[in-house]
């Protein structure tokens, strides 16, 4: 493989540019060496919003055995990945003092008091003061919209005729805005993970309750049939919970020094559920706690939330607070996130409330916003949405939405558990690299098998 390195420079306001005013879309290119038949350019986001394309394009040419993409992939596209505004090396918002989203990483993740909820509310209020501060209504430039006419810029820059993209999560939004804005660009789409672009903040959090709930009842189901892989079974939720209530008044304190809160605890939970073959580790992770050890809850947290052992932190927090606050038409008030919390709880019980509060710093929001278009891709060729029945976070539900709302979308289902599919197994591989290289669309109603 060769990687080569390149800067697209954008108008910071697509809708009003002004010369000299850009950010600088970092990109980068990977070629296999026995590339043949080039078709063009693969463009790759990973989502978030506020993870790097750039990192993916590079974990991505590993290969398949690695987790990477299959050769029939690399043999006939350049693979493209990159940075949006705002993110990793793309002019990155940087906002959040490393001690803060410690802060927020750690602080109760469903506070039931109102002194602990308040704690919280300022917590929120402090970051988004200092985003507000720092970045004025500068944050309003950091939208999916804006990062979408990017793409267009790319694809000229990179010399495509029409755009073949892979977005994983939030890149299915961000694919989806491009093809509504620039149907006659699109040559194929693949949406793996699909967000619902017409759900507003309250039920796209809800709908995140309900799928982390699923999850974490398949995961349940795997422990009990397990049990000689799985620490905590026979009663994974009742081990869970137990460690979260007594983290409240003696937490563990790990290696560095931080102390394994609850908000550490179900970081660590939310993470492993983005990826089966993380649920060995979380129930290990579980069962150490009361032995005084700790590690295994921040390597998972830490992971997630890109944290490095010395404390530093990639800018993924500053940007996915600013993309999605910006995004967001009208943010839900702090009274109405309370009574959301415990509306939530009821409902979903270890995850209603915390997905709640994750609503909460748009409440505080500084700045114009900018929500996206929503709506079809007149036009467009078909477009394959990818759905994986046991996604935590981008619910199956939303796969089946997506395609009707773009109208040319084409759904692929996989059977399986975690956060997105491609190229997991054979079936969704095969079916995702026919469209990609040749344009052929998967059947109506095809369903691939967990493996």
């Amino acid at each position: 493989m060769t990687y080569d390195c390149a800067s697209v420079a954008v108008p910071r306001d697509w809708a009003a540019p002004v010369a000299g005013q850009t950010y600088d879309v970092q990109l980068l290119r990977v070629r296999s060496q026995t590339q043949h038949n080039r078709i063009g350019s693969l463009l790759i986001n990973p989502g978030g919003p506020g993870a790097s394309g750039v990192d993916l394009a590079v974990y991505l040419s590993f290969g398949q055995a690695l987790g990477g993409l299959p050769t029939a992939i690399t043999d006939r596209f350049d693979i493209v990945g990159f940075d949006p505004r705002g993110v990793g090396r793309s002019d990155p918002i940087r906002c959040i003092s490393g001690a803060d989203k410690d802060a927020m990483n750690g602080v109760d993740p469903d506070p039931v008091s109102q002194a602990d909820f308040d704690k919280v509310v300022a917590l929120n209020r402090r970051v988004a003061d200092g985003c507000g501060r720092k970045y004025g209504d500068q944050l309003s430039l950091f939208s999916t919209e804006q990062a979408a006419r990017d793409m267009e810029a790319i694809r000229a820059a990179v010399g495509d005729a029409k755009t073949s993209y892979l977005g994983y999560s939030y890149g299915t939004l961000l694919g989806a805005t491009y093809a509504h804005l620039y149907p006659g660009s699109v040559r194929a789409l693949v949406l793996d993970g699909a967000v619902d672009p017409k759900e507003d903040a309250v039920s796209a959090s809800e709908t995140q309750a309900k799928g982390f709930e699923r999850a974490f009842g398949n995961f349940v189901t795997w422990c009990k049939a397990t049990p000689q892989r799985c620490a905590i079974a026979p009663d994974p939720r009742g081990a869970l919970t137990d460690a979260m209530a007594k983290a409240k008044n003696a937490p563990v304190r790990g290696d560095d020094g931080r102390e394994a809160t609850p908000g550490w605890i179900f970081t660590a939970v939310i993470a492993s559920m983005y990826v089966e073959s993380d649920w060995q580790r979380l129930a290990q992770a579980i069962d150490a706690l009361p032995t005084g050890r700790a590690e295994g809850v921040f390597d998972l947290a830490d992971a997630y939330v890109q944290r490095e052992p010395n404390g530093t932190y990639s800018n993924l927090a500053d940007a996915l607070l600013t993309v999605s606050c910006v995004d967001a038409p009208d943010a839900p008030s702090v009274t109405r996130v309370r009574q959301l919390q415990r509306l939530w709880r009821a409902k979903y019980p270890l995850f209603g409330g915390v997905l709640a509060m994750s609503i909460l710093p748009c409440a505080f929001w500084p700045g114009h916003r900018d929500p996206y278009p929503t709506g079809p891709a007149v036009g467009a060729p078909p477009i394959v949405v990818v759905g994986t029945t046991g996604d935590p976070a981008t619910p199956y539900e939303n796969t089946a939405e997506l395609a009707t709302i773009l109208g040319t979308g084409r759904v692929l289902t996989w059977e399986g558990e975690g956060h997105t599919a491609y190229p997991q197994t054979a079936c969704i591989a095969n079916a995702v690299n026919a469209y990609l290289i040749d344009l052929r669309v998967p059947p109506e109603g095809q369903r691939c098998p967990a493996r």
